[in-house]
């Protein structure tokens, strides 16, 4: 059993300001806990529920890539590149927002919640050009889909850095990843569902950690949606915190 990176759900930060309730994953904001500061270059992950009608005034970003997954109802999204879209459930959004870029993130409903993963990476080069990308994917059943890349090969959406990830339903099966780097570490989310991971179980919206290994085994007896995110374990010489 993999213990050492294992993050229970019931462990996460939490904060309530009514129109906003999230969970964090790592460190952030006024959440801080030295020992869960990230999992490589693996730096945010936001399990954010925003009331109807309401969202996140444009805020800027530097440096940072910026994955937003919605789970339920969809977002508006406004920045300063010229961009604005609406980004339901089973579509993924990724900004790189490189030399700075400002951005607005409404519930895109008035009366219904949205809940959605925002999750940021450190980037592979510090102060490139900002870019915005954005796709919906469907036909992951007892296979992987992969939805972040740093090429947008597959249709998935681009970020620039050397991680990858995908999405997997499954419900009574069983399936082996395979890393892309093996420099790389994998971090899994449980999004719903449970199920074991490296011979460790998970229950939602739990979180694991695997550093030193290319295949890792999964397992589900019931309907459940896992998110993977391998990511760099360390900076380059292009990159700094």
């Amino acid at each position: 059993m993999n213990t050492e990176n294992l993050h229970k759900a019931s462990t996460r930060g939490y904060v309530n300001y009514g129109w906003l309730k999230s969970h964090h994953s790592f460190s952030f904001a006024s959440y801080y806990n030295p020992i869960r500061v990230g999992f490589g270059l693996l730096r945010v992950i936001n399990d954010d529920h925003v009331e109807g009608g309401m969202g996140f005034d444009t805020h800027p970003h530097k440096n940072m890539e910026i994955i937003s997954i919605p789970l339920k109802g969809s977002l508006e999204h406004i920045d300063t590149l010229g961009n604005k879209f609406i980004i339901s459930e089973g579509e993924v959004q990724a900004m790189s927002a490189g030399t700075g870029i400002s951005h607005s993130e409404y519930n895109a409903s008035k009366q219904d919640e949205v809940n959605f993963l925002q999750i940021w990476v450190y980037p592979k080069e510090k102060n490139i050009k900002p870019s915005y990308s954005q796709n919906k994917f469907e036909q992951r059943k007892n296979s992987f889909q992969l939805i972040v890349s740093p090429d947008g090969r597959e249709n998935s959406v681009k970020i620039h850095q050397d991680a990858f990830f995908s999405l997997v339903e499954l419900e009574d099966s069983s399936v082996t990843y395979q890393k892309y780097l093996k420099t790389n570490g994998v971090y899994f989310f449980m999004i719903n569902g449970s199920g074991e991971v490296d011979n460790t179980t998970l229950q939602a919206r739990d979180g694991l950690g695997v550093k030193n290994q290319d295949q890792i085994n999964i397992i589900s007896k019931e309907k459940s949606k896992i998110l993977i995110m391998e990511v760099p374990m360390k900076f380059n010489e292009k990159e700094s915190i």
